[in-house]
């Protein structure tokens, strides 16, 4: 099975639902998408359907990077290149925030 990547995640949207005509609705879509992640969570629901759903938020953020040519994957290793150079506080929850400089 070949790799998915923003540019072929992308095509298929365009494909399928047609052309994007405000970058707003896909961000709209991929909140419902977060918040269908978050009841299965918060629902206890198996590994596989909370994965399942956090695919679908991935697949909309690949669309929505494909759309201005860009490659998620790639910018993701950009960022985390910047966030490995920064300074991090814990929350104590597993969270946390970097210190402004």
């Amino acid at each position: 099975m070949a790799r998915e990547t923003s540019k072929t995640i992308f095509e298929w949207g365009r494909d399928t639902f047609g052309p994007v005509t405000d970058h707003n609705r896909v961000i709209e879509r991929a909140r419902l998408e977060f918040d269908e992640l978050a009841e299965a969570v918060r629902e206890g629901h198996s590994v596989d359907d909370i994965i399942a759903e956090a695919a679908d938020v991935v697949i909309l953020l690949n669309r929505l990077a494909g759309i201005h040519g860009r490659d998620l994957a790639e910018e993701v290793d950009r960022k985390m290149d910047i966030n490995r150079g920064r300074t991090w506080v814990r929350n104590g929850d597993g969270t946390g925030r970097h210190v402004k400089k």
